[in-house]
Order: C-alpha cells, then sequence, then structure tokens
C-alpha cells in the first residue's frame, strides 16, 4: 500500500511541481486582471464537470463493478462490460460537450453571473470564445479517466499518475510560444487545454492494448453493469465532488467582487492544491480498489486496517502540510508569482486566500480517504445527505463571512464546510458499523500536535514578515524558502522520531 502512494504520490508530485512552473508562468505573463478572470472561467467550467463526470461521480461507481467483474474470471463478460461503459460514457460525453459549446455564452453568465449584473460584456464574450475550445477537453479528459480507472484496477498506477504531466506541459508551451502569435494572447491558454485534452487521451491508449483491455466502443445503456454504474453515479454526481461544488460557488460569488477577486482564489486554491493532490488524490486513488476488493471479499478486518492506514497517512502528513502552508503563505506566494504583472498587492490578497484554504486542507484531505469507504460497499445515498448538508453549511458561510473578509471569506467558508463534511462521512460509517478505528490514536494525534507546534515556532521566528520578502529580490526569496521549507519539515519529522515514531509505521503490508 505504502508503494502504491509512494507512486502514485511522486508523479503527482512531478505533475504539481510543473503545475507551479505553470502557473508561475502565466502570472508573470498575464498578471491577475479581468483577462486571466475569464480564462479562469473558462476553464474551471469543464474541469468542475470533469471532477463531477470522470474522477468523481463516475471513478468511485465504475472501479467496484469493474472490480466485481474482474473477480468473476469471465474475460468475454469484463471486456463486454468494459465495451459498453466506453460506447456509453463517450455518447454521454459528446452531447453534453457539443451542448457546452453551442450554449457558451449561457454557461459562462450561469457561472459569472456578477460578471452580468455588471454588464461587463467584453469579459463575458471573451470568457464564452475561450468555453469554446476549453469545453471539448472534458471529452478528452473524462475519457482518459476511464482509461485511467481500469489501470488502477489492475494496480497499474503509474501511468494514469503521469498523465497530468501533458497538461501543464501543453499550457506551458501554449502560453510561451503560441500566445505571442495570437491577437489576444491569453486565449493561447484555451488552445492549450484543448490540445492537452487530446494529448493525455491518446497517450492512455498503448497501456490499456497492452493489458489486452482497449475497448471497443458500443453504446448500451440497457447493459447490467451500465444501469449499476448509472445508479451509482446519479446520487454521487453531487456527493463525491461537493467540495468542487463549493469552490465553484467560490468562483460565481467572486465575479461580484473587485477585478482580480477570481485570480486570487485561482493561484491560493492552485497553493493548496499542491498537497491535496500529493497526498490526498493519492490515498484516494490508491484506496478505492483495495476497499473495493476486500469488500467484495467479505473482508471486514482487512477493510479497517486499510481505512485506518489512510486516515493516519492523512493525518501524519497533511496537517502539517496545513500548518506549514498557512505560515509560509506569503513567502510561498511572493516567491512563485510575484513581478511586475503580480504586484505585492496581489500577493498580500492571495495569500489570505490560501491561509484560509489553508485551514480546511486536512478535512479535504480526510474527504478523500473516507468517500471511497462509502463507495466501496457502493452506498452513494448516504454521502449524498451529508453533501447536501455540508453544501448548505457552506452557502450560510460564504452569505456570512464574504462581507467582513471578500474573497477570503470564501476561502473560510469552504473550508468550514469541509470539515463539517468529513466529520460527517467518519461518523455515518462509523454508526453503520462499517469501520473501527485501530488502537493508539490518541498518542498519534499528541505526537503531531506538538510535532507540528515546534514547526510553527521554527517557521515564524525564522521566515519573518511577509513584508520583508514582497522587498526582497527573486533570487533572496527562492533561498530564503529553500532553506525554510526543509527546516520546517526537518523540525516536524525530527520531533516525532524522537517520539518513537519509526518509518516502519507508515507501512500497510498486503
Amino acid at each position: 500500500m505504502f508503494r502504491s502512494l509512494s507512486t502514485v504520490g511522486v508523479f503527482t508530485l512531478a505533475s504539481r511541481i510543473l503545475g507551479f512552473l505553470r502557473d508561475l508562468v502565466l502570472a508573470h505573463l498575464f498578471g491577475a486582471n479581468a483577462l486571466t478572470d475569464a480564462f479562469f472561467v473558462a476553464f474551471k467550467i469543464p474541469n468542475f464537470l470533469r471532477r463531477l463526470f470522470a474522477e468523481g461521480a463516475f471513478a468511485t461507481a465504475f472501479v467496484p463493478v469493474l472490480t466485481e467483474y474482474r473477480a468473476r474470471g469471465d474475460a468475454r463478460e469484463l471486456r463486454d462490460f468494459i465495451d459498453h461503459v466506453a460506447g456509453s460514457l463517450g455518447l454521454v460525453l459528446l452531447g453534453v460537450s457539443a451542448v457546452g459549446v453551442l450554449a457558451a455564452p449561457l454557461v459562462v453568465g450561469l457561472f459569472a453571473f456578477g460578471w452580468v449584473m455588471g454588464e461587463q460584456h467584453e469579459k463575458l464574450a471573451l470568457a464564452a470564445d475561450m468555453l469554446r475550445l476549453t469545453f471539448p477537453y472534458l471529452f478528452f479528459i473524462s475519457l482518459t479517466a476511464f482509461a485511467g480507472g481500469i489501470m488502477n484496477a489492475w494496480n497499474r498506477f503509474a501511468v494514469p499518475a503521469f498523465t497530468p504531466v501533458l497538461l501543464n506541459l501543453s499550457l506551458i508551451g501554449c502560453a510561451l510560444w503560441l500566445s505571442p502569435l495570437m491577437d489576444q494572447p491569453v486565449v493561447a491558454l484555451a488552445w492549450g487545454g484543448l490540445i492537452a485534452g487530446v494529448t493525455q487521451f491518446v497517450f492512455q491508449l498503448p497501456f490499456l492494448a497492452r493489458l489486452d483491455l482497449l475497448p471497443r466502443p458500443r453504446p448500451g445503456f440497457d447493459h447490467p453493469g451500465v444501469r449499476r454504474i448509472l445508479r451509482l453515479m446519479l446520487p454521487a454526481l453531487f456527493a463525491v465532488s461537493v467540495t468542487q461544488i463549493n469552490l465553484l460557488l467560490d468562483t460565481v460569488l467572486a465575479s461580484t467582487l473587485v477585478t482580480g477577486s477570481i485570480s486570487w482564489l485561482y493561484y491560493s486554491d492552485r497553493l493548496m492544491e499542491f498537497p491535496l493532490g500529493v497526498l490526498g488524490v493519492a490515498l484516494g486513488t490508491v484506496l478505492l480498489p483495495r476497499l473495493s476488493r476486500e469488500r467484495a471479499e467479505q473482508s471486514p478486518a482487512e477493510f479497517d486496517r486499510t481505512l485506518d492506514w489512510g486516515l493516519r497517512m492523512a493525518v501524519l502528513f497533511g496537517v502539517p502540510a496545513a500548518v506549514g502552508l498557512a505560515v509560509l503563505a506569503g513567502p510561498v506566494i511572493s516567491t512563485l508569482f510575484q513581478s511586475e504583472a503580480f504586484s505585492g498587492e496581489d500577493v498580500l490578497m492571495a495569500r489570505r486566500s490560501l491561509m484560509a484554504y489553508a485551514v480546511g486542507l486536512p478535512a479535504f484531505i480526510l474527504i478523500k480517504v473516507l468517500a471511497p469507504a462509502w463507495y466501496a460497499h457502493q452506498d452513494t445515498r448516504s454521502p449524498v445527505r451529508i453533501g447536501v448538508i455540508a453544501m448548505l453549511v457552506n452557502m450560510v458561510f460564504n452569505l456570512i463571512l464574504i462581507f467582513p473578509l471578500q474573497h477570503a471569506g470564501l476561502a473560510l467558508a469552504t473550508s468550514l464546510s469541509a470539515w463539517l463534511n468529513a466529520a460527517l462521512l467518519g461518523r455515518g460509517l462509523h454508526r453503520k458499523g462499517w469501520f473501527r478505528p485501530a488502537a493508539g490514536w490518541g498518542r498519534l494525534l499528541g505526537r503531531v500536535s506538538l510535532a507540528c507546534l515546534l514547526m510553527v515556532l521554527v517557521l515564524h521566528f525564522g521566515a519573518g514578515d511577509p513584508a520583508d520578502w514582497l522587498a526582497a529580490t527573486r533570487t533572496q526569496r527562492a533561498f530564503d524558502l529553500l532553506l525554510w521549507v526543509p527546516a520546517g519539515a526537518l523540525a516536524y519529522f525530527g520531533l516525532l522520531f524522537a517520539s518513537g515514531l519509526r518509518p516502519a509505521h507508515l507501512r500497510r503490508s498486503n
């Protein structure tokens, strides 16, 4: 389990590092303004639907059913199932993509109604033009996720984890070399998204062929396996992606605030997504097929051990990541993004929302661990009720916090609702008797708390005031950040080691 987690984590880390480089290039070339607001809306819409259709509801419904078909041992039945799922999913995605392209102005207006109310017609038109290019990305990237789901079920984690690297390379390339050739340079980023979708999809095909699982798409909504996936997907469409819905609602409300608010939220969200992707997404990717297999084999003790291991990994690595991100929010944003286009004021504004997102980072990671436990039991209805509660609470907090804290209030509301979501998911699993935590949690939480306290002291007094980072040269900022991030990590893990925690405690044996 730890080897699988490390494999996914390493490739995801590479993707996130390239993602940082991508955002650094975007910040330096385009800054934070009306043009970048338009692109981020145009790219966020298909990405939101991707997480809903592909990485979200579809993956959580598809992998457990695929695991059952594989366990039956009938190769012909398995291939028939995969062919029908590929055809049905492709047909739905093709229809959704066509509607998105044709109705681009309406879709943008729905997701950025503040621009409509403010009669910001140029921004709306630019976002709609870019959405016509980015919406087909949904078709290709969702089929990419379908292929990745198959490989994950066969414990082939490396290729799906590496594939997002191609998106970052495409956007960086288009930003650097295509944008100077265009009348409106920011439109090159929309082309980059479309190119990335096609590239990622084509990249997966040879690896599926190597497993002899390359599908021959045949639409068939009456196929029993497809019907089961649809039954599981419909409620999961909301439940598994409630965090993404909350982030999207932030964008909708941020469109009513001052120009730059959407971009500040985007850059802070991207930084928060770094540890969430490396740890949270990696944990969810590894846990779902494992928990589904243990559920299918009727092994509740093994199921408990696996889920308990996932939660311990989330706490051991997620809590210090959140604390470090909050303390170093200003230095990190200043080092990565500050430039002539991305001013010191932009750094301070993005710092506020990053600190607010950091409050919820452990909860976001816990959701990635707890949700697969529900879907392994093929229960998608209970998380729906929890998701509805969390989203309603998020909206209430949005309306309360947006006035005193502006865009940072939206980020904080998302974090608070994520904690509620995680708490209800965990309590529900315990009440149903689907999870019994192992002993030793009190000792673990005590160790982590003391280690985080030491890390905060080291970073707070060592890194200094954010204003000093704004005045420093780019080289000095980079040097200081490369000094203090390892120093904080050394303080945290050093105290854990001194308290008796060893690398062997991180393993979950097969």
